[in-house]
């Protein structure tokens, strides 16, 4: 491709087209005239199937790829569904990967999160505290899983060539969202408990925790916006950052992206922003009897900026715009 970005009439396969990121590249990718999008939603296309997977490869022939089908979910999910969660995700990575280096695909993007760095990293996280230390024991076995997905990126561009990029979003919400309160994360939770509560004339939500620990929120169409511009890269830009053999070059330097906003906040200062969002006025109790999770997971977002992107969208109008989508999907329910 030169060194050229990528071409209009490119055909590109978004991999998990309605979920929560692949719903926002799919809408970042029409907005700047990309008119040939490959999406199959699960019942046109299990991923977890490779026979099915590798012949729509071959039929389609894409020439770039967002890899962001996954099965996800919060730290209840993930809780009581570990071997789930291990398992449909090594399977869908190794199947789309494999597939799309033998279709020759030009660029592959795979999406994971902040969880693959070790629970107790030192903040902000950056790219190289990978495989550090010990992880989270409630999302390990989907953190474990996405650490795969990073080193088949890096084993394949190594052993074959291949240009698969791995990116890593901190703690995302938006548009299309899910609310549900059984596997759900934090953000599209309190949205919808603070609305409930509100509904009812409740004159107290609860909400998990002790509400200290400290987390990063990005919109999810910034992280889309994010991921079509590492995409467009030129190739020498791209290319720096697919990682090394660290056989060879003694640094240990995986084909690996944070995309966050690069700053924090307590779960407490975020439960007030959404209470004052949907317009609540009872009290927050917080139940300390339930888990907390990391103390914190700030992203180092230094290696994006530098190349020449940051985010734009401000918490507070994030949530408005989610809390917008919430009642547009409870009116159309």
């Amino acid at each position: 491709m030169s060194n050229n970005p990528v071409a209009r009439n490119a055909r590109i396969y978004i991999a998990g087209h309605r979920g929560l990121v692949g719903s926002a590249i799919v809408r970042n990718l029409q907005g700047k005239g990309y008119d040939n999008l490959l999406t199959r939603t699960h019942t046109e296309l299990d991923l977890i199937d490779p026979v099915a997977t590798e012949a729509f490869f071959v039929r389609e022939k894409p020439d770039y790829v967002f890899l962001a089908a996954a099965k996800v979910g919060g730290i209840l999910a993930n809780n009581l569904y570990p071997a789930n969660f291990i398992r449909d995700n090594l399977v869908i990575q190794t199947n789309v990967i494999h597939a799309a280096y033998k279709a020759q695909v030009k660029r592959l993007m795979f999406l994971g999160s902040s969880c693959i760095y070790p629970k107790l990293a030192p903040q902000p996280m950056k790219e190289e505290s990978l495989l550090t230390g010990p992880l989270e024991p409630t999302n390990r076995p989907y953190a474990v899983a996405k650490i795969a997905g990073i080193e088949m990126c890096w084993s394949y561009n190594r052993q074959y060539g291949t240009k698969f990029l791995a990116v890593m979003p901190t703690n995302l919400y938006g548009p299309g969202d899910n609310y549900d309160l059984n596997n759900s994360h934090v953000i599209p939770a309190l949205i919808r408990k603070f609305h409930e509560a509100k509904q009812a004339g409740s004159k107290e939500v609860v909400v998990w925790g002790t509400g200290n620990p400290k987390r990063e929120f990005l919109y999810s169409d910034d992280m889309a916006d994010a991921c079509v511009f590492l995409m467009n890269l030129p190739d020498e830009d791209y290319e720096s950052l697919l990682g090394d053999d660290e056989s060879r070059t003694g640094r240990f330097e995986p084909p690996l992206v944070n995309i966050g906003v690069g700053d924090d906040l307590t779960i407490k200062t975020l439960a007030e922003m959404v209470k004052d969002t949907v317009g609540y006025t009872g009290e927050i109790v917080f139940d300390t009897s339930k888990p907390d999770g990391t103390p914190r997971k700030l992203m180092d977002v230094s290696r994006l900026q530098r190349i020449g992107w940051s985010s734009q969208t401000s918490l507070v109008q994030g949530l408005g715009r989610a809390y917008a989508d919430f009642l547009r999907g409870q009116s159309s329910a």
